[in-house]
């Protein structure tokens, strides 16, 4: 059977030691979009955008926790015992991420992955995957990636959570366009994640899409970004969690539309590809602040 969930949900977790530095946060701010705007000439060397890019003003967006150890986190839970699967078969449902105080510019950290979840979805199987990361003072962040698998439902286990957040009633309290550059899933990529679906065009092919898409973390990253930016005054150390559940897909030289609703300690966000007629690209996101 592909999927053992009794065994899955029993097996040790899996621990590895990471590290990163002050050029692998640059890399990751600079792959989701900082220094870029077509419409603003001075982006690159902005004060907004320096303290994402430049190493003597840098801080890091909680993001950047889905990167971290070039993801590593993702793929030992799909090597976990009581999985096999087929890879092809894989999309990324959603992702949450928790961060239990500021994300250092430069450390090292011990990150635990196990399979925090198994949920049968009739034709498909859902996996959560959760990577914990503490360091010497103590946690760090804890992510949670929500794995679907086409065709490894039906082997009897819980359905699991399936409510959607209403859409909002009122207009959006704020609503930003975010460019996706031509080559910016190559860019991204460059922080570990080399899946060829986002960079070789018959790879793509393969997998029903006429041309590379973006990858769903970037998207992520860019929207967590903006909301920081519009909402949060740029501090990223107000941040406490983002979700999201990704319901749809982007293509580089793309718009995002990214709405926002503000409640409280609470963003509720949107996102919608413009050229698309507005294609949904993100729902039930939220980012929990101080």
């Amino acid at each position: 059977m592909p999927i053992d969930a009794e065994k899955a949900l029993a097996a040790e977790p899996r621990s590895t030691r990471i590290s990163w530095g002050h050029k692998d946060v640059q890399l990751y701010h600079l792959g989701i979009g900082a220094g870029f705007d077509p419409d603003r000439a001075d982006a690159a060397t902005h004060p907004d955008e320096l303290r994402y890019t430049l190493e003597s003003r840098l801080q890091v967006l909680p993001s950047f926790a889905t990167v971290a150890g070039a993801g590593t986190g993702v793929v030992g839970g799909l090597s976990s015992p009581g999985i096999d699967i087929d890879l092809a078969a894989v999309l990324h449902g959603g992702q949450s991420v928790r961060v239990h105080r500021p994300i250092p510019v430069s450390g090292s950290a011990v990150q635990t992955s196990k399979v925090a979840a198994v949920y049968d979805k009739g034709k498909a199987a859902v996996l959560v995957l959760r990577t914990e990361a503490a360091d010497e003072e103590g946690p760090l962040w804890t992510n949670d990636a929500q794995i679907y698998v086409r065709g490894e439902g039906g082997f009897g286990g819980e359905r699991g959570p399936s409510e959607r957040a209403a859409h909002p009633a009122v207009a959006p309290d704020h609503i930003v366009r975010r460019p996706v550059r031509p080559d910016q899933a190559l860019l991204y990529r460059l922080s570990g994640d080399w899946n060829p679906l986002h960079a070789d065009p018959e790879f793509a092919a393969l997998a029903g899409f006429d041309r590379p898409i973006l990858h769903g973390l970037c998207t992520y990253g860019m929207t967590l970004k903006a909301v920081t930016d519009t909402v949060l005054g740029g501090d990223v150390t107000r941040i406490r969690s983002c979700r999201t559940r990704f319901t749809g897909i982007v293509f580089p030289s793309e718009t995002l539309r990214i709405e926002m609703w503000t409640a409280g300690n609470q963003v509720r966000v949107e996102v919608k590809a413009v050229e698309r007629d507005n294609a949904p690209v993100l729902g039930d996101t939220f980012v929990e602040h101080s």
